[in-house]
């Protein structure tokens, strides 16, 4: 990934088009690793998964939303899950029901779990890191990562075991 050489303004984020999308951190235009097979077939996985219970379960599933985390602070999980009761907004401003990120080879575990921590500042309730080629899944919380089989969404009675969404990934 290249090194930022400026900064800019949160205006000139918002009016910068770059494919994909960067971040936006503190002045910083960071790149986003761009996902290769393994990636993209558990972002397909999830949004297939998440897509299928929208409506049972109250939510919405959106593959690289931008959300603000914070004021100068703009990241693009890889999948979002939205409570179908939040405002509709262009870029996500209220904390998302949860956030998943899936590891490619380029990702660095520092810039992650910063990432990570920012999800959880902002109040996001469930914060899951999927590593794909080892079909694994942590949850981050109080800045940890702790291995986990089952998926659970705050405020809602939900557990779902990591392996019936590893089965739809291809």
């Amino acid at each position: 990934m290249a090194a930022p050489s400026t900064l800019i303004s949160v205006e000139e984020y918002l009016r910068t088009v770059t494919d994909p999308d960067c971040e936006f951190v503190r002045g910083v235009l960071e790149e986003r690793a761009v996902g290769e097979l393994d990636h993209a077939s558990w972002q397909k996985a999830l949004l297939r998964f998440f897509a299928a219970r929208e409506g049972e379960w109250g939510i919405r599933v959106y593959p690289k939303l931008r959300v603000q985390v914070a004021p100068d602070n703009f990241r693009v999980p890889d999948i979002t899950l939205l409570s179908r009761n939040a405002p509709r907004e262009q870029i996500i401003t209220h904390p998302p029901v949860a956030a998943f990120e899936i590891l490619s080879p380029e990702d660095s575990m520092t810039r992650m779990l910063a990432k990570l921590a920012d999800y959880e500042t902002m109040g996001i309730g469930a914060i899951w890191l999927i590593e794909p080629k080892k079909q694994l899944c942590f949850r981050y919380r109080n800045g940890q990562l702790t291995p986990e089989t089952v998926l659970e969404l705050p405020g809602r009675s939900l557990r779902v075991q990591l392996a019936e969404i590893a089965a739809l990934a291809d």
